[in-house]
């Protein structure tokens, strides 16, 4: 088995890892035991599964840097609260402290090298959002592993590097498999601690976490049932019952929630013009894989048959997203990072295709793909260190053949039917990044992704809809229970898979 940190460290240290050298570091980590992933009743996301779906957009579309929402902007985003946190403490406490320390845990530890989850981290130290961060000081801690970054506390300003994030144990019973506690100490002593979890999606919570008190839905749902019961009770569309929940819960108005879709489509749509751009680059990390993105999409105008072009375009769109999720740069959270190649495909070609959809279709698109993924976040998971790839390209094919059934005017059962195919078509795929890079066999997938939603829609839109034989709930289930009974070598720990039979040379 290979470990994320053994490709990371040929990349850190220049030395070449030979498969004798990968056998023993394999045989070392097989000693231990398991990494744990029963999750703690305590994480608000397990308390949140009993009661009605209160996610909302801001919280579900992420815009922030690859490749990976659970283990790059999560930690990013646990990190920058914990320095404010910290800005917060009594003078006293704060005139003795001589540093920050970060210690990861389970699949973060595991697999932080591969995606970056270091530089992440001391990114959210010294003040760095995802949302706002430039791509390039996260590259720039790659080219020059042992700078160091000033921060500023209680009026004293201390030096920080990545040699200030640990890689802690990789295996253990933790409450979640992406635990990381942040530390301000003082030499070897701890001013301040606490315990966080990036509980996937970019999605953050610490020990003792309360969620923020939020309105009431206007129409409560837990499950696809009730949901779809809710439209066409009140002649809705999916979009249209999401919007007035959206309203309730958030306290926003509707023209602020479509000012926010429209910035996340935007974001969609340059995120695959800008990996289309790229010319045959080598992306980073010890696979040397070479981004295809732009030849597939110019092949793909010289095809013969408009079918077979077609495929190949949206292919080439999801690719293009997601190889820049590979090299770090601004995506989409749709639902998370290793999947942010899937959706903007399809909405890349919905708009810069002859349909030329309006705006305010790709907004219904985006309430109806969002409503799935929340019904997945809240009956199962988002996270591949949780559940496996299943609930990170299966999730986002299943919101992205909603997104086309609604911006085509379908029904809601129809718009049901197209993501439950979606899903139901992923079930059980392993999370095995190979070296810990969201690379192999990730890239590829978003296309898989995206090209297995257009088909769900188009069954799902010319079968008698009536006739559907699974339900999405039951679908749902399936994935929860499928990833909890999955192995924790298939799930973001490049311990199986690809990641252990593919040799790197």
């Amino acid at each position: 088995m290979r470990s994320a940190a053994i490709g990371a460290a040929a990349v850190m240290t220049g030395q070449v890892w030979t498969p004798e050298a990968r056998a023993a570091q394999a045989a070392q980590e097989a000693q231990s035991p398991l990494l744990g992933t029963t999750l703690s009743p305590d994480l608000d996301a397990v308390k949140r599964a009993k009661g009605p779906v209160m996610t909302v957009l801001e919280e579900f579309y992420k815009v922030g840097p690859g490749p990976s929402s659970s283990h790059t902007i999560g930690p990013m985003r646990i990190t920058y609260d914990f320095y404010q946190r910290c800005t917060n403490l009594p003078s006293d406490q704060l005139a003795q402290a001589t540093g920050l320390k970060v210690h990861l845990f389970g699949s973060l530890s595991a697999t932080g090298k591969g995606h970056g989850t270091e530089r992440a981290a001391l990114a959210g130290l010294v003040g760095k959002e995802p949302a706002t961060v430039d791509p390039a000081f996260l590259s720039e801690m790659i080219t020059s592993p042992d700078k160091t970054y000033p921060v500023s506390l209680g009026g004293r300003t201390f030096q920080l590097s990545l040699s200030d994030i640990v890689y802690d144990a990789p295996k253990g019973d933790f409450p979640h498999p992406n635990t990381m506690t942040c530390r301000l100490v003082a030499g070897d002593n701890v001013l301040y601690e606490l315990e966080y979890y990036s509980v996937g999606g970019g999605f953050i919570e610490w020990k003792g976490y309360e969620p923020p008190q939020k309105g009431q839905p206007k129409y409560p749902y837990a499950t696809m049932k009730e949901l779809r019961a809710h439209a066409e009770q009140n002649n809705l569309s999916i979009a249209g019952v999401i919007m007035a929940n959206e309203i309730a819960v958030s306290g926003k108005s509707e023209k602020d929630i479509n000012a926010f879709l429209d910035k996340i489509a935007g974001a969609m749509l340059a995120t695959v013009k800008s990996g289309l751009s790229a010319k045959d680059d080598v992306l980073p990390g010890p696979i040397k894989l070479h981004s295809k993105a732009a030849t597939v999409w110019k092949r793909a105008h010289e095809v013969t048959y408009e079918s077979d072009r077609a495929i190949a375009l949206v292919a080439a769109c999801a690719l293009a997203a997601s190889e820049e999720n590979a090299r770090g740069h601004i995506v989409i959270t749709a639902p998370t990072g290793g999947s942010a190649g899937v959706m903007p495909a399809i909405v890349y070609a919905l708009v810069e295709s002859k349909r030329r959809m309006p705006i305010e279709k790709v907004r219904q698109g985006l309430l109806a793909g969002a409503a799935i993924g929340y019904l997945c976040k809240h009956n199962a998971t988002l996270a591949g260190a949780e559940g496996g790839c299943q609930s990170e390209i299966g999730v986002a094919s299943a919101m992205s053949a909603a997104f086309i059934a609604e911006v085509m005017g379908a029904s809601p059962l129809v718009t049901e039917n197209a993501a439950e195919s979606a899903l139901e078509h992923h079930l059980g795929m392993t999370c095995d990044p190979v070296a810990g890079y969201v690379q192999v066999p990730c890239i590829e997938r978003c296309a898989f992704g995206a090209v297995k939603a257009w088909t769900a829609f188009l069954i799902a839109t010319n079968e008698i809809a009536s006739r559907h034989r699974v339900d999405l709930d039951t679908t749902i289930k399936t994935l929860a229970d499928t990833g909890r009974d999955m192995s924790a070598k298939y799930k973001e720990t490049s311990e199986g898979g690809l990641a252990a039979n593919l040799v790197l040379c």
